[in-house]
This record gives structure tokens, sequence and C-alpha cells, in this order.
């Protein structure tokens, strides 16, 4: 019988893009199921790829352009258009222009880095027209609360004495006033969504500077100096613009992103699954599995908290279909996933090494793992009856 199998994979971050994960995946299996029947949807949260899997699904197009990037170096990003829309809709992506990819090891500091340049990108697509604006939270490396997308846009930030802060989450501390009278007006005419992490929130013991800090290279200082900034900046908001936004849903997504495109240019945010799901047939491709089969860099006890595999594994049940992770680390509290219906997880990785060094190799050894999983498959193929003993 011909095993039908769902590829349905998240990409590896500063490795692999979701598409490349797919292909890494059905390669190795198909170096020992030859005859499966493999069907590849790769996924995007919002984060690295959601911009050109969208443009992909929908036959839309693609823009490059230069940017300001998350140290305040120019980089290369791009925005498009998705293709059979009634209104001229663009897509982006914040880690296009401020994801963790682009700070460089030595300086990934997220008092300094800013999101500048995703204010950038939404006023290019203003530019070429854009009527309405997707815009993909996730795989960040800054946690500026969005003052540098806001700071491009037109919007001043100022301090007691009515300068204009700088760039970074260090400068918020220092906020008095939030001006918006030079906001490109263009915004108030454009429908703006937001495909973020409805788990992520600003402020507060589960908000974004204690949960996701350190792993943008805050040291446990640094993590409570960027906590009391974002209390700050969410008691500015509330008390200039009336908004709550301290433990609003979504308002922590990409280091705060959320929050400043709700409170300061009007965006709205969803859970991102409902802005990704409208383009992508998960779904109807399920059904039409025996086997699901997606990844992530990393399972850990965060992954059911809006993480791809987990909402994979969510969907596959509704159907009773089986689901395995192929991963790159297995993290605190990864046993959770068994109850979000991952029946398997394994880790790529086949011997210790530095973090350099799996992201150098992931290609590799992601299609090695998939063979290797190929052939438990097959072992469990061959096995004509089993019955279980006592």
């Amino acid at each position: 019988m011909t095993l039908n199998i769902l590829i349905a994979p998240s990409g590896f971050k500063e490795s692999l893009d979701a598409e490349q994960v797919a292909d890494c995946i059905a390669t190795g299996i198909t170096r020992v199921l030859s005859d499966a029947n493999i069907r590849k949807v790769p996924l995007v949260d919002g984060g690295e790829g959601f911009t050109k899997t969208l443009v992909a699904a929908t036959g839309g197009t693609l823009h490059y352009l230069e940017v300001t990037g998350p140290v305040g170096k120019k980089v290369q990003s791009h925005f498009g258009f998705l293709g059979g829309t009634t209104k001229k809709t663009a897509v982006l992506e914040m880690a296009a222009a401020a994801g963790l990819r682009l700070v460089p090891a030595n300086m990934r500091n997220p008092m300094i880095t800013t999101t500048y340049g995703v204010g950038e990108l939404i006023k290019a697509a203003l530019d070429a027209g854009a009527e309405r604006i997707l815009v993909g939270c996730g795989d960040s490396g800054t946690n500026d609360g969005g003052i540098g997308m806001a700071q491009a846009l037109g919007i001043k930030l100022l301090d007691e004495s009515g300068n204009e802060l700088g760039l970074g989450c260090g400068e918020l501390i220092k906020l008095k006033r939030i001006d918006l009278s030079g906001r490109d007006s263009r915004l108030n005419k454009v429908q703006i969504d937001v495909a973020c992490n409805w788990h992520n929130i600003l402020c507060g013991k589960k908000g974004v500077a204690r949960v996701f800090g350190p792993q943008k290279g805050a040291s446990p200082e640094t993590v409570e100096r960027m906590a009391s900034a974002l209390e700050h900046y969410a008691a500015v908001i509330k008390a200039d613009l009336g908004i709550d936004v301290r433990e609003m849903s979504g308002g922590g997504a990409s280091g705060g992103l959320g929050t400043g495109l709700h409170a300061l240019i009007g965006a709205k945010l969803y859970s991102r699954y409902d802005i990704v799901m409208q383009y992508l047939e998960l779904d109807k491709l399920i059904l039409e599995a025996d086997l699901i089969i997606t990844a992530e860099g990393c399972i850990d006890f965060q992954t059911p908290r809006g993480k791809i595999p987990a909402e994979v594994a969510k969907r596959a049940k509704l159907y009773k279909l089986p689901v395995i992770a192929l991963v790159g680390t297995i993290g605190e509290g990864a046993e959770i996933n068994f109850q979000e219906g991952i029946d398997y997880f394994n880790s790529i990785l086949t011997h210790p090494c530095q973090l350099s060094e799996a992201i150098a190799q992931t290609a590799s050894l992601l299609t090695n793992a998939a063979e290797q999983l190929a052939r438990l498959l097959l072992v469990g193929r061959q096995i004509k009856s089993y019955t279980p003993i006592g």
C-alpha cells in the first residue's frame, strides 16, 4: 500500500526556511520509501518565509529593496503583493528587516536593536499603492516595542524636554509623550492586519522581555531593564492614546512590535494561523494523508503556545492521524507535546556540537534524520502481526 505522507514543517531559524526544510525531509524519505506519495506544505508563522510563502501560494509578486537593519546598517529586504485579491494587498515580514538572523552574534543587544526597517517596508508598500497590508511578526532580533517602525512612519516619541528619542528599547525609559501629528496620513486609508503569536504579551511576568530577551542576547540584568522600559512605554500609551496594551493578546509579538503596530498605526492583531490558513490548504491536505511529518528548530514547553508543530498536531488529531516532529534541539518540558497530539519527536543532531556547527550542517542532518525515520517506518511496514505481552 502506498503511504501518503504530508510534510508540514516550520523553518529552522538562521538556517533553512520552511520550503528548504520540506525539501530535505522529502529527500530523506524517498531515499528509502521511493514509492511514498509525498505532499509538501511549508508553513509559516509570521516569521522568516512568511512573505515568499504567501506570494508563491497566491501567484503574487516580490519586490526587493534596501532598508535599515536591526543594528542600523543597511540590509537587503523584500515585500510582496498577493495575487488574486480584490484589494491590492501587500505582504511583508518583520524578520526581513529586523530579524535575529540580521543581528551579528557579537552585536546581539536588544536594548539597541531597532524595527526602523519594518516601517520602511510599510512605507514602500504604501508607495507602491497597497490598499491592505499583511504584516508577519516572528523571528525578531528586536525588543523596542515597535518604536523604530513608528519613527520611520513619521511618529515622534518625545522625552521630557521635547526631544525625539533615539532608536532601541533603551530609549523607552525616557519617553514622556507620543506625537502622532506627523504620522504618514496614508495609514488612515489602509487596512493593516498582523499575523502574530496570540500568546505573547508586552508586560508582566510572562512579558516579552522576560520570555524572549535571553534568546536575543540579553543578560538577566538587561532583561529587567527592558521589562521596566516596556512597562513605562505601556503607561505612556495608556495616558496619551487611551489604549491598555500591558497584557493585550499579541502585544508582545516580535519584541513588542505588535503593540506598536496596534497602538501607533492602527493595525489589527490576529492569531497568525487565522491569517496564514486563509492562503494555505493544510486542512484539505491533512484529510488526504496517512502520516504527518512536521519540523521546527526546537521543541520544548513553549511549543504548545502557538508554534507550528503543535498547530499541525492539533489539526491532524481532528482526523486521528499520527504526527512525527523532527527538531533541531529537544528542550525543557518537551514531553508536554505528547499531550498536544505529537506522537513522536526526535532531534536531528547525531553528536554534541556548537550551535554554529549545527546551523551550518542543518540540511544534511535533517535529510539524514528523515532517512532514518523512513527506515523505522519500513520496519513498521514489515511487522505483520503483534500481540502485546500480558
